[in-house]
């Protein structure tokens, strides 16, 4: 039979948020292969959808390099962050030119865009689920038709920046959608005394 130590508990219960960093760097090294790739993701993605912070900073000279007509390569991009004192900070030349080595073309750019845009709105869908399940917890004096609007506008928010590099709206993610009805059926209850707080788990006291 399979044991489990302690520390193997606490490492079960570290969560990193929802990332890719193969997609991340297959998309940069795309860029730096094959610069008019930019095209294909440009309304797809922007710096902040990277999870890395070097990654970041590598797609907003990539762009910036773009949109100044300047040629985009290894070597073009690596002067450039050297220039804004950058380019420590992304890894060096040698990183810079692991992601061109690694990916062997950017024919499929669009989907390792679309895989970065994914984890990125997942990362926003986790932070504001348990900005809206704090609120359910601690109202501070609003009541649930505020918290609701909030929530909504929160999640609707989300779904319109999902959109982005699509025709239409994405429909309300299932995971919030979920958590929005937790909070209607918490505060949705006859409670003649409004008592709201933090759950015991005795269901006598969390009448």
């Amino acid at each position: 039979m399979q044991t489990y130590s302690h520390s193997d508990t606490q490492l079960d219960q570290i969560k990193l948020p929802p990332h890719s960093v193969e997609a991340e760097q297959s998309v940069l090294g795309g860029l730096m292969l094959e610069s008019s790739a930019l095209d294909k993701i440009a309304d797809l993605i922007t710096q902040d959808d990277f999870y890395r912070f070097e990654h970041r900073l590598i797609y907003r000279q990539i762009v910036r390099m773009s949109e100044l007509a300047k040629p985009v390569d290894v070597i073009t991009v690596a002067e450039a962050l050297e220039i804004s004192g950058e380019l420590d900070k992304v890894g060096g030349l040698a990183y810079l030119g692991s992601l061109a080595q690694n990916v062997p073309s950017a024919a499929n750019i669009r989907r390792y865009g679309e895989i970065v845009r994914e984890r990125s709105i997942m990362r926003q869908l986790v932070e504001v689920g348990t900005d809206i399940a704090d609120s359910a917890y601690n109202p501070t004096g609003r009541d649930a038709a505020q918290l609701l609007d909030e929530a909504e506008g929160k999640v609707f928010q989300i779904a319109e920046a999902g959109a982005r590099g699509k025709q239409g709206f994405m429909s309300m993610p299932p995971l919030l959608t979920q958590v929005v009805e937790r909070i209607e059926t918490l505060y949705g209850r006859d409670n003649t005394s409004d008592v709201t707080g933090t759950p015991t788990g005795y269901t006598d006291l969390d009448r």
